[in-house]
């Protein structure tokens, strides 16, 4: 999803029109901009527009701690006996999908109820009624939402251009990284023997 980048530049482009447009106080600190009703709404449909992102944002943080700990777990089941490792891999994977399934809520809730406060504030604070009408309009406009929903496709062909581009260049590398994986998985070798004295 690209939102939260297009959010990001339009606000570092609206930042860098009022640090030219706007004298800085005698102090050298810009201070907050007067807020109005029109401005709030501004900023409340903004929120409404960017909330993807704010899932986005809480689905991230929430899988976050399940990958690592999946990742964490890699070497361990390696160790197993080899029947065992693909359903105890299962299992872990069946973990992992219910602790997301029981946390995102509370995540995604929560991150609904900072927004407006948070983000919502540095809104308000830091772009005029017509830089927040300029992002209203982008976001809402039909080229955009239209760029939107070809996201997932370009990503797609992109990606599978990539893909048979570099695929032959990339396989050995793969190869070699799995191999050496492997090598540094195994149980280290018992020590050698020692040699019995030869018989006269």
């Amino acid at each position: 999803m690209m939102k939260p980048l297009v959010l990001a530049l339009a606000l570092a482009a609206a930042a860098t029109a009022q640090a030219q447009t706007t004298a800085a106080p005698a102090t050298g600190a810009s201070a907050p901009l007067p807020s109005s009703p029109a401005k709030k709404a501004l900023v409340a449909r903004i929120l409404q527009l960017e909330q993807p992102g704010v899932d986005l944002l809480a689905r991230q943080l929430t899988e976050q701690p399940a990958v690592q700990l999946l990742q964490a777990a890699g070497p361990a089941l390696q160790r197993l006996p080899a029947e065992r490792r693909e359903p105890v891999g299962r299992e872990l994977q069946a973990d992992a999908r219910k602790y997301v399934d029981d946390t995102l809520p509370i995540v995604r809730a929560a991150a609904v109820r900072l927004a407006p406060g948070t983000v919502g504030t540095m809104l308000d604070e830091r772009l005029t009624e017509a830089e927040l009408k300029q992002i209203v309009a982008t976001l809402e406009s039909p080229a955009y939402r239209k760029f939107q929903l070809m996201a997932a496709e370009m990503q797609r062909t992109l990606g599978a251009k990539l893909v048979a581009e570099t695929k032959g260049s990339v396989e050995p590398h793969v190869s070699a990284l799995q191999q050496t994986m492997a090598r540094r998985l195994q149980p280290p070798a018992a020590p050698a023997a020692p040699a019995s004295a030869a018989k006269p």
